[in-house]
């Protein structure tokens, strides 16, 4: 597809960005009462923000979790990876399938963020964890923070999975990707709000941004 197509799709799907700030809004104000656990998120991310700033970068820790996402995702659609390469200055995947999704992935999906939950999910299955769940809160947060700071760091370079795919276009699919998480993360951590209920949130948000615009125009 060309990409002043794709860059027509970004602005056609403004108002779904603009709807999803709008769910995860409402959902951020129907969890706010989950004290305990903001808490131990924010600090774990406070944490991470001061190695970040005063330590070096984990590079090679980012581009491991950035490849193997590419990897993770040419597998879900059902694509074969036939080579991974990873050092602190860079790496690469060769894949033998890819779209829009596959190359983006890595700068919306927290792997590390997974990583933790699914961690912790087996081992308070097995071991019922539930006594070290603030300990978990806190790595969730330090890891998520880890996933924004380094994403940010290396947009700040030229990427090829963002230029293949235009600017426009790519920024949007990473804005809803990382909205979208947050929308599916943020209920599962805090139970407040369905995961369904906050999708429900952004459908309807939408569809509002959508009407509005209609009869502005």
């Amino acid at each position: 597809m060309p990409k002043w197509c794709k860059t027509i799709i970004a602005i056609l799907l403004l108002p779904v960005c603009v709807g999803a700030v709008k769910a995860l809004w409402m959902v951020l104000q129907a969890s706010g009462q989950a004290t305990t656990i903001w808490v131990a998120v924010l600090s774990g991310a406070a944490c991470w923000m001061v190695i970040y700033v005063l330590l070096p970068k984990p590079m090679w820790m980012y581009v491991f979790g950035h490849e193997l996402t590419h990897a993770l995702w040419t597998w879900l659609f059902a694509g074969q990876v036939k080579k991974l390469k990873v050092r602190s200055t860079g790496g690469h995947v060769v894949v033998t399938k890819s779209n829009f999704l596959i190359s983006l992935a890595p700068y919306f999906f927290p792997l590390y963020v997974i990583a933790v939950g699914l961690a912790f999910a087996l081992g308070n299955l097995i071991w019922n964890w539930q006594a070290y769940a603030v300990w978990f809160h806190l790595l969730l947060g330090a890891a998520y923070a880890f996933h924004l700071t380094l994403t940010w760091h290396v947009l700040k370079t030229e990427q090829s999975d963002i230029t293949q795919h235009g600017y426009a276009f790519s920024a949007v699919v990473i804005f809803l990707g990382n909205i979208g998480v947050l929308l599916i993360g943020v209920p599962l951590l805090v139970a407040r709000v369905g995961v369904f209920t906050a999708l429900g949130w952004w459908l309807v948000s939408t569809g509002e941004i959508v009407h509005r615009l209609g009869r502005l125009f």
